[in-house]
């Protein structure tokens, strides 16, 4: 078995080995010339954009990558809907509330038998969540699901969003991720969770609550410095009033209270707004939409998610130009970032999420996805992002919490983790050759995409050797020193 002292032995030497440092990942640095694999060698381009592309990057998808190419593996990935998933919808089929209207999530949560709690609807979805990004086969579409969950975030522990978040999920992000974001936006703001989130459900003609509205253009549209002004805001603020959620048997629902509307006429971003009830801020939502600020403001994260923390300007204006030209198709925007972008690609820290399911897709680990506490305490567990601005997406905020990552490494490789089995052994059975600088070339390449040079790779093995472990041992002691090296922080 793996000593705790052997782990942290081992992730210290995988770094020094590498000489990495927290901008220079190990990929950058491995030597050519991969064994006879089950897995389909990739050179370090190829495996950073499979990295992009998926939440990690598992077998059968490097060799698809091999087969096709880049370009036909982003449209297979594109057409999410002809991918058949029934495998990994079959894992959610007992999450009962992920197909539940509002009503029905908080009529079962007031239930006092058959062991229903407030807790069950988000816990279900954080599961679904991380189960989605583990064992999909529509990978990028979940990428993106992941994205415009940050974009419109919802702080899920705010009441009552326990029962109505599980349906924006549903029936915004997902039915909308690869859609228009004209149709996304739309959803959003006519969606009673993020109403009642940022508190336009309480937003009425004597006292307007400029909350959402100020939102709607600073973080889902515009932009921070879209051009929008502080008139623009109140005055967007009072074309939202009304705007609000059903309760009693039609609980979570949206509607429209004209009686709490301001009537009076309006100006938003130029455009004058005549008394129209619902209409008024429909208006100005097809405006924001389609408007060129959104259009760079969109473009410009797309291509942070999938490039480079600082994104390259030029792939930003084509992004945005194609967004303006297609009247926000989410398919074609992607299309023009990863076809053009990809090759300008740079390294981008993993956040905790993405750290989680890369290391069990790529350990080929079977989980009843109930991994909430782990990460809580590497700072990024599903929907609990209080501000509306979602989780960052820049590495400096996830860098300086790195125990919990170890933590993780260590009782993943041992098999600790209630729920959760790794079979790492049993995939790295089947390429084995008995040798074991061989197997161990087998596993760095399967966790970092190629091995370590010879030298590199020697120093490891004796190292670790040195500690009196089995061939078997050492090769958990060497998997779990790389899943928490910085090595495998960087996609």
């Amino acid at each position: 078995m793996i000593s705790r002292r052997d782990f942290l032995k081992l992730s210290t030497l995988v770094t020094a080995s590498a000489a990495l440092s927290s901008c220079a990942p190990i990929y950058r640095r491995l030597a050519g010339g991969l064994p006879t694999l089950p897995w389909t060698p990739l050179d370090a381009q190829d495996f950073l954009a499979l990295n992009r592309l998926t939440f990690g990057p598992r077998v059968e998808e490097r060799a698809r990558f091999a087969e096709i190419g880049l370009q036909a593996f982003i449209e297979e990935q594109l057409d999410f809907e002809s991918i058949d998933d029934f495998s990994s919808d079959l894992r959610l089929s007992t999450f009962d509330t992920l197909r539940m209207d509002a009503n029905e999530i908080e009529g079962i949560t007031n239930q006092l038998f058959d062991g229903y709690d407030r807790e069950r609807p988000a816990n279900e979805l954080r599961q679904a969540t991380l189960l989605r990004q583990i064992y999909s086969k529509r990978q990028l579409y979940e990428v993106m699901v992941e994205f415009w969950s940050d974009h419109f975030n919802i702080f899920i522990e705010k009441e009552p969003l326990f029962y109505l978040k599980p349906v924006d999920d549903r029936e915004v992000i997902r039915k909308h991720a690869l859609g228009n974001f004209r149709d996304l936006v739309w959803a959003s703001a006519h969606s009673p969770a993020m109403l009642v989130y940022l508190d336009n459900h309480v937003n009425e003609k004597s006292h307007p609550n400029e909350n959402y509205a100020r939102e709607l253009m600073e973080l889902h549209t515009l932009g921070v410095d879209g051009g929008y002004t502080q008139s623009d805001v109140m005055e967007l603020a009072r074309c939202l009033t009304g705007w609000t959620v059903k309760e009693h048997f039609w609980l979570g629902e949206f509607t429209f209270n004209k009686d709490i509307h301001d009537e009076g006429a309006k100006n938003v971003l130029g455009l004058a707004i005549q008394p129209n009830g619902q209409g008024e801020a429909e208006q100005v939502i097809e405006r924001l939409a389609s408007h060129p600020s959104t259009a760079r403001f969109i473009a410009t994260k797309l291509t942070r998610r999938f490039i480079a923390d600082d994104p390259p300007q030029e792939i930003v204006e084509k992004a945005a130009q194609t967004f303006l030209n297609t009247n926000g198709d989410i398919k074609s925007v992607l299309r023009v970032i990863l076809l053009d972008g990809l090759a300008l690609a740079q390294p981008k820290y993993k956040r905790p999420a993405n750290f989680i399911a890369s290391a069990l897709r790529l350990t080929n680990t079977e989980t009843d996805g109930a991994l909430h506490d782990y990460l809580l305490r590497m700072g990024q567990p599903f929907f609990n992002m209080p501000t509306p601005d979602g989780y960052p997406d820049r590495g400096e905020p996830w860098q300086s919490n790195l125990m919990p990552r170890w933590q993780f490494a260590f009782e993943l490789t041992r098999d600790e983790i209630g729920g959760t089995k790794n079979n790492l052994n049993h995939l790295l059975d089947v390429s084995s050759t008995g040798i074991l600088a061989d197997d161990v070339d087998s596993l760095t390449s399967l966790l970092l995409g190629a091995p370590l040079n010879r030298l590199e790779r020697d120093g490891l093995i004796d190292s670790v050797s040195s500690t009196g472990a089995t061939p078997q041992e050492t090769l958990q002691i060497l998997a779990a020193g790389i899943i928490a090296s910085p090595a495998f922080q960087w996609r």
